[in-house]
């Protein structure tokens, strides 16, 4: 039987321009130079700097709309005509979202200079080369090094490498050669690199270290005691040895100086230096906060005179051909996009200023003093009815800016926080109850640690009634280990 309904459904679809505005606001100040930089390659009708005449300083752009209609043949572009696809990337996560960028306010941008530095596996292999071995070792050697991860270690068990090297290397070797080599590998600096696990990177450390009493007692802690040792059983550790709490503070002393990632340590030298950019700055002058946004995310740009002038001269010509009509197309197009644009960027601007002066007046207190039990709980959708925005709007300002405050540069979404009820009825921050916890934990005595119980109840004392398993939670964020792991000797 066939039936027939009546279905309304109400949706909301965006344009590309919306699209491609919202992708504008989400941009941090040096990933929108960049994106500035492409769309002026892309359009030639996009210019930066000011007019140089004065009758240019007004848009003619603005003012002479109505001549579009004057010419032969032609029909008014409408916007959805317009090719906005070079807007639009399809790369859902673009290169900014994997990268902290910043310069401080307003600076230049400079080129740095970098050393040429060599790499960590070729650093490996050159120090190969002051060893005497055979064809057949150097092979083996290499194809080691080959397999060495990123912090030093080696996790392929010796078989594997084997059947490895035979299969894909044609080299035919047994377990016992593979061996030998890898003695070798473990002489080589950093030390501890080649190590099969963090028990065996640890005594490699360890053995290259000049001999004293509590050198050797830690290689015999790690040796013989390594589950001891991880899970901090120190009474166990005093028993078995027969030592005072001294000399197992001074052996455990030389285990922590040790290097767990040895490859780590390495690229932490030669790694490029990211930076982060601020995209605002707020100062506080005569007692009053005072907002600024970076000068780099407002350039001076205005359409181009040429291309005007190209339309103007069209428009008087007697003999329109074919081919002046499909070029006149192109021009406007180019010039709808750049007026397009320009406009998009000074709505990127309110946005970004809106919204951040927005956040600085519901934090007030916070940002006249730095003190952070002062932030009070704030989500997307208190500022979003401040201002009148999208809580998706507010969103991509929190979570992609940075601002620098006279107590140093934060990325915007720290200052968020959900709102919890203290004994008195009021709502307070969970940046708050963060902080708190915090402190309660760095002066606790590293003798006795306190459990997440007793960090609730001097939670409750101080009139905020959290629950354990919150305690828990907040302590995981905070990467904060549970009081066994944080027990000192």
């Amino acid at each position: 039987m066939l039936k027939q309904f009546l279905n309304l459904k109400l949706s909301q679809k965006l344009s590309p321009q919306q699209i491609q505005l919202m992708k504008l606001i989400q941009l941090p100040t040096q990933a929108f130079e960049q994106r500035l930089k492409e769309e002026m390659v892309e359009n030639p009708a996009l210019e930066s700097g000011k007019e140089e005449e004065e009758e240019y300083e007004k848009d003619e752009f603005d003012n002479n709309e109505d001549d579009y209609d004057d010419y032969e043949g032609s029909d008014n572009i409408d916007t959805d005509e317009i090719n906005i696809d070079e807007y639009l990337s399809n790369d859902e996560t673009p290169d900014y979202k994997l990268q902290a960028n910043n310069y401080s306010e307003d600076d230049e941008q400079r080129t740095m200079p970098f050393a040429a530095s060599t790499s960590f596996h070729q650093d490996l292999i050159n120090q190969l080369n002051t060893f005497i071995l055979t064809d057949e070792e150097r092979e083996i050697a290499e194809f080691l090094v080959g397999s060495i991860d990123d912090d030093g270690y080696l996790r392929r068990s010796v078989q594997d490498i084997v059947d490895d090297m035979a299969f894909t290397q044609g080299i035919y070797t047994d377990e016992k050669s593979v061996e030998k080599i890898l003695h070798i590998i473990h002489d080589l600096e950093p030390s501890g690199v080649g190590a099969r696990d963090l028990h065996e990177c640890l005594l490699l450390q360890l053995r290259h270290k000049t001999p004293t009493e509590y050198v050797d007692l830690a290689i015999n802690i790690i040796e013989n005691h390594f589950d001891a040792f991880t899970k901090k059983h120190y009474e166990k550790l005093l028993a078995t040895f027969e030592i005072s709490k001294e000399q197992l503070k001074k052996a455990i002393e030389e285990i922590e100086k040790l290097n767990p990632k040895p490859g780590g340590a390495f690229d932490s030298n030669t790694r490029t230096v990211e930076q982060i950019v601020p995209d605002f700055a707020i100062r506080i002058v005569d007692g009053e906060l005072e907002l600024t946004l970076n000068g780099r995310n407002a350039p001076t740009l205005h359409v181009s005179k040429d291309y005007q002038e190209m339309l103007q001269t069209y428009k008087i010509s007697k003999d329109k051909s074919h081919s002046q009509k499909d070029a006149v197309q192109f021009i406007k197009q180019k010039l709808d996009s750049a007026k397009w644009f320009i406009d998009a960027i000074r709505q990127r601007q309110e946005t970004l200023f809106v919204t951040m002066n927005a956040i600085m007046h519901f934090q007030q207190e916070y940002f006249l003093d730095g003190e952070e039990t002062k932030l009070k709980p704030m989500i997307l959708k208190d500022i979003a009815d401040m201002v009148g925005l999208d809580i998706s709007t507010v969103s991509r300002v929190a979570n992609s800016k940075y601002v620098d405050t006279p107590y140093g540069t934060k990325l915007i979404k720290e200052y968020f926080s959900e709102s919890m009820k203290n004994d008195q009825g009021e709502d307070v921050s969970t940046l708050e109850i963060k902080k708190i916890l915090k402190n309660i934990i760095e002066e606790e005595d590293k003798n006795k640690p306190l459990p997440d119980d007793q960090l609730a109840d001097l939670l409750k004392e101080k009139g905020y009634p959290i629950a354990r398993r919150t305690i828990a939670k907040y302590r995981d964020l905070l990467d904060i280990p549970v009081a066994r792991m944080r027990k000192k000797i």
